[in-house]
């Protein structure tokens, strides 16, 4: 096999392969593979690789590390591997375990203590498929670290949600864009990190507020919620495998609500009016992605669609 640095001239192909081995349960389309694995400037150009045979792409690799300079809580000594995937006629031959070590000697080398396998900013996964069965004795093998089930749930349209209207001095609202500021400075306060950060990239790339639900008390932001569908300023992880559906999709997540005004039905209105709005747009069919609140959600006719276990791997010293 010979292996070559990530280059974008091998998209297509990249894709293709994606789609030979995974499109049936999750359907790549160039403009998601493009935005996630080439264009997030977390990406480990140094830490991805193409394995060719013969100029036949039979396998890739994708790492990331840290490297954007925002001022969210982010750690640089945490890695992921996004993906690796390997044509099925070149399995169980040490190629993807040939990928996957150049892969880790780039992130521990750049100074990564803990890899991920999954869960990267821009991710496509929050860990790994279970119906990718073979990959999970791999990682075994490869002395990743099992952790807990993920799951991805799915409404397809049942119930009738109604705007929620029953809570006292509590508003839920589509964002006002001069709110902007707000909603930033709220979740830098109560969600530092990952949902802050995406925000931060949704007002980058022209996002109105029309992705953001928020709960207002006496004229102030308590609780917010994200929702996304095919007009979004950018493909969002719960509507990621829209093709597998033939009427349009919408997407649920993050969500929460301040620690001092938990406890009171908030996140529950948050859920409801995010059902709603999504119904008002003519969509009836919506993701949750990467939750463990399989109980929580179910009360709004959420059912588990899409499982993945997470794995770790920590730098032996």
């Amino acid at each position: 096999m010979k292996v070559i640095e990530w280059n974008k001239k091998y998209v297509s192909e990249l894709v293709d392969l994606w789609n030979t081995e995974l499109g049936n349960e999750y359907p790549m389309r160039e403009e998601l593979f493009l935005q996630n694995s080439f264009q997030d400037k977390n990406l480990l150009k140094e830490g991805s690789f193409i394995g060719l045979e013969e100029d036949r792409l039979i396998g890739f690799v994708i790492s990331k590390r840290w490297q954007e300079t925002l001022d969210v809580a982010m750690s640089t000594e945490v890695g992921w591997i996004q993906a690796c995937v390997i044509h099925n006629d070149f399995q169980d031959q040490g190629v993807g375990t040939a990928l996957l070590k150049r892969a880790e000697v780039a992130l521990w080398e750049s100074g990564v203590t803990k890899i991920h396998m999954g869960s990267d900013p821009w991710h496509y996964f929050p860990g790994v498929p279970t119906t990718c069965e073979k990959a999970h004795y791999w990682m075994s093998k490869n002395n990743y670290q099992k952790g807990v089930t993920e799951y991805d749930l799915l409404n397809d349209g049942k119930g009738v949600f109604t705007y929620p209207s029953h809570f006292e001095n509590v508003e839920f609202k589509l964002l006002n864009l001069n709110h902007k500021q707000e909603l930033v400075d709220f979740l830098h306060k109560n969600f530092p990190g990952r949902w802050e950060y995406e925000a931060l990239h949704y007002f980058n790339r022209k996002g109105t507020g029309r992705e953001f639900i928020v709960a207002t008390k006496n004229d102030k932001i308590i609780g917010f919620c994200r929702i996304n569908d095919s007009l979004s300023p950018f493909i969002a992880q719960n509507v990621y495998w829209s093709p597998l559906f033939e009427k349009a999709l919408g997407g649920i997540g993050p969500l929460g609500v301040t620690a001092q005004e938990r406890g009171n039905g908030y996140g529950d209105g948050l859920v409801q009016a995010a059902i709603y709005f999504l119904r008002d747009r003519g969509i009836q069919n919506i993701v949750i992605d990467w939750t463990g609140l399989v109980d929580f959600y179910k009360k709004f006719h959420f059912e588990p669609w899409k499982l993945y276990v997470s794995y770790s791997k920590e730098r032996e010293e």
